[in-house]
């Protein structure tokens, strides 16, 4: 690799991003296809290419979150040859890179093709790098318990070969001395122990991500085992080849103030960013060393404020009309969660258990019971003692009063959580998260229908919609708090993409209209999960069209989440195939068929004009915008691996030469009045920062004021940029503009988008002239 640039060029890569852009690379779209995109991304505006996870990982690896070996660039992505090429690449075009990064687990599917792992299983507890992985090797008996048997008796189908212990296609290592006898004997003798899979909820004792087995949790608190994991990385860093850090899933480490302290010391303060959930309200722990979070706070304040509140008494009816009951949310969220610590999460649970170990007048039932009830009543992800003791204080607070029966036990369990740094103290904070995760993003948003637009990690379905002073008080607090945090408005993991949800953000605005499709669908084709049948058709509606096989893969998918009728570990053939019947009635049945398509061209229109406002919002409001792959162009995508497909960067980079030539799009189903939103912010982003440093609602009078979102990002020392969007469009669509006029100082204004002047007076300037060709304008002292 050629030196770091040292002049200008380097240091603004390793300043802080105007914006990035999000590549997913896997081995169909290798660190050579990242390559050839660097110039279309630099054309576009960003400043700095983010990409998912590059470090060897499982075979087959479509995300990256699976790194087996941290000392490699992933050879299926290209290598370190490839990576070394795309960052030349950046560089030609002045472009810098964010690098997402794993620290929380390891992925130990194949423990052939994870060097630590197998040499834990080889060598137990006097391997080199068994300290790096968090196992409970007492309560194993000394050995490693590996859920991977179709059922006990399968020890019987063991095999001795190649000096390999083999089930089926899964290879173990033998320790030294132990290769004699049958292959049960052998297995005897290892270091790990070959269990039934259906343990793993109850038996396991290593700590993993979330429940997936295949990913064992690391102990990076331990300065080894950070070292050996972040060698390479910070290597990069140094050369400058990285120069910005995303880390995923902090909350599952034992220390993550300490580690983002490590981490920022070491890569010599790099902008750094956490996938950390926020719950609504709540704030990133003061002291991090970070610039914020990966941006589902902001992707929700934006969606909200495109979400009409009127429409919630329509869709409540119509939910509680369909379950037969009116759902009371927090409670289903706690049902979830509960499911979640007395099934999956079980082993995790248990592993509390003995870590506390015996409280005085407290059995060990009732301990395990207060712990899953405390776990289930957990109002964020995650408590950071001692500053988030509050959030310990409140659960259990609502547990004395939830369960009289578990006060004592509650109580002894409240002074042992809250130790700050104990043990105990730090594998609650760290199960606390994944039951969360599982119960609401993984559960409840699955089971409740009412409007899934608004289910979506980060968020609160419960609360419908928001007010144009919500969300400039959202954004005045995002100035002053994280000013160089990430927003995001889709991601590898969000349930449905930004467009799909401005779509449905429709709804909201006509939901008697809809209410009544849905009733003559589920009559037409009913499912005995009318709630589940209702999540369906709006998912369908979100995304259509779409093919026929994208949206059998979705409603499996989502069916199994919700596991109210079906599920991953006992699939119901009878009922998904009620299920699968549904979606092939929505593509064959005439009547059916059409009524879809024409509520869609009605919607449309409308989803776009949506698509746009949020667009302009999150690429201007306070913050680091990251455009996630393909995003600058309209796209209906639904959960993973849906939004993982490929993208068309030929046809994107015509339509980008075009609106260069001039062209202002019509806001049609091309996409491309999007990507004009898109390049126009980035670029002016990129190239006048300094229009970017403030926050002003400004004042929108007239009939349709409520359907305007205005605000100058200037300050005191700079004119910035004044952001115009609309909002609400079918009611609009009702009403016109009216008089409705955007109040600005005196003088001329010029569109960045359309090239338009316009002159504001003591009337302003009126919306129906301003908004004439989109429904959105970014304006500049002309």
């Amino acid at each position: 690799m050629t030196a770091p640039d040292q002049g200008s060029g380097g240091e603004r890569r390793r300043g802080v991003p105007a914006a990035t852009y999000r590549l997913q690379v896997h081995a169909a779209f290798g660190l050579d296809d990242a390559a050839e995109v660097a110039g279309y991304l630099a054309d576009l505006g960003v400043t700095h290419a983010y990409s998912s996870p590059l470090l060897r990982s499982a075979e087959g690896s479509t995300h990256g979150y699976d790194t087996v070996d941290h000392a490699h660039i992933d050879e299926a992505r290209g290598g370190r040859a490839g990576f070394d090429r795309f960052v030349a690449a950046l560089h030609e075009h002045g472009l810098g890179l964010v690098l997402d990064l794993v620290p929380n687990h390891m992925g130990v599917d194949d423990p052939s093709a994870a060097p630590w792992w197998w040499d834990v299983l080889q060598h137990g507890q006097q391997s080199p790098h068994a300290a790096a992985f968090d196992i409970d090797w007492e309560f194993g008996g000394g050995k490693v318990r590996i859920p991977v048997l179709g059922s006990g008796d399968d020890v019987e189908k063991l095999e001795v070969v190649d000096g390999e212990l083999r089930y089926y296609d899964n290879h173990f290592p033998i320790a030294p001395g132990t290769e004699r006898g049958t292959p049960q004997e052998v297995h005897a003798r290892q270091h790990y122990e070959l269990v039934d899979w259906r343990r793993a909820d109850s038996d396991l004792n290593y700590r993993r991500f979330f429940a997936i087995n295949t990913l064992a949790g690391l102990r990076v608190e331990d300065p080894a085992v950070f070292d050996a994991t972040h060698d390479l990385v910070l290597q990069l860093v140094r050369d400058g080849a990285v120069d910005g850090l995303r880390i995923d899933h902090p909350d599952g480490l034992a220390d993550p103030k300490a580690y983002l302290e490590r981490l920022a010391r070491l890569s010599g303060n790099r902008w750094t960013v956490v996938e950390k959930i926020l719950e609504p309200g709540e704030e990133l722990p003061e002291g991090w060393a970070t610039a914020g979070t990966t941006g589902y706070d902001a992707l929700s304040e934006v969606d909200r404020v495109l979400v009409d509140p009127a429409g919630e008494p329509a869709l409540t009816a119509l939910d509680t009309e369909l379950t037969g009951r009116p759902v009371d949310y927090a409670e289903l969220v706690h049902r979830c969660k509960r499911e979640v610590t007395d099934g999956m999460l079980g082993s995790e649970v248990a592993r509390l258990v003995r870590v506390i170990g015996e409280l005085p007048g407290i059995d060990a039932e009732q301990q395990t019971e207060a712990l899953a009830e405390l776990l289930a009543t957990f109002g964020v992800y995650r408590s950071y003692l001692p500053d988030g003791r509050n959030h310990l204080d409140d659960a259990v607070t609502a547990v004395r009063t939830r369960r009289p029966d578990l006060v004592r036990a509650v109580d002894a369990l409240h002074s042992v959580l809250s130790s700050a740094g104990s043990e105990a103290a730090t594998r609650f904070e760290q199960t606390s998260g994944p039951v969360m995760a599982k119960g609401v993003e993984d559960s409840a948003y699955y089971r409740w229908s009412r409007f899934v637009a608004l289910n979506e990690v980060g968020g609160d379905p419960a609360h419908f919609g928001g007010t144009v002073a919500g969300f400039h008080a959202a954004q005045a607090h995002r100035l002053t708090v994280k000013p160089q945090a990430m927003t995001t408005l889709s991601t590898h993991d969000t349930k449905r993409s930004e467009d799909v949800r401005a779509r449905l953000a429709v709804l909201a605005e006509l939901p008697s209209e809809w209410s009544q499709l849905v009733r003559g669908w589920l009559a037409r084709h009913p499912l005995a999960d009318r709630s589940l049948a209702h999540l369906v058709w709006q998912n369908l509606i979100g995304a259509w069209p779409l093919s026929r096989e994208r949206a059998h893969a979705y409603v499996e998918k989502a069916a199994r989440e919700a596991g109210t009728s079906t599920t991953w570990t006992d699939p119901s053939q009878e009922f998904e195939e009620q299920l699968h019947a549904l979606v092939d009635a929505a593509f064959d049945d005439p009547t059916t068929t059409a009524e879809i398509e024409a509520f869609v061209a009605r919607i449309a229109p409308l989803g776009r004009s949506n698509s746009l406002t949020q667009k302009l919002l999150q690429l201007t409001m306070p913050g680091v915008p990251d455009v996630y792959q393909g995003t600058e162009l309209y796209d209906f995508s639904l959960v993973d691996p849906d939004n993982r497909r490929p993208v068309d960067y030929a046809l994107r980079r015509r339509l980008l030469a075009d609106l260069d030539r001039g062209t202002v799009p019509a806001v049609d189903g091309t996409g491309a009045a999007k990507l004009l939103v898109t390049s126009r912010v980035l670029r002016a982003r990129r190239d006048s920062p300094e229009m970017f440093s403030g926050y002003a609602p400004l004042e929108v009078t007239g009939s349709a004021a409520d359907s305007v979102i205005a605000y100058d990002r200037g300050s005191a020392d700079s004119d910035g940029v004044v952001v115009v969007a609309t909002r609400l469009p079918a009611r609009l669509a009702e009403t016109g503009w009216g008089d409705t006029a955007l109040q600005l100082p005196n003088g001329a204004w010029r569109d960045l988008l359309t090239g338009e002047r316009f002159v504001s007076d003591v009337a302003g300037i009126a919306a129906d002239t301003l908004l004439a060709r989109l429904p959105v304008a970014l304006l500049v002292r002309a």
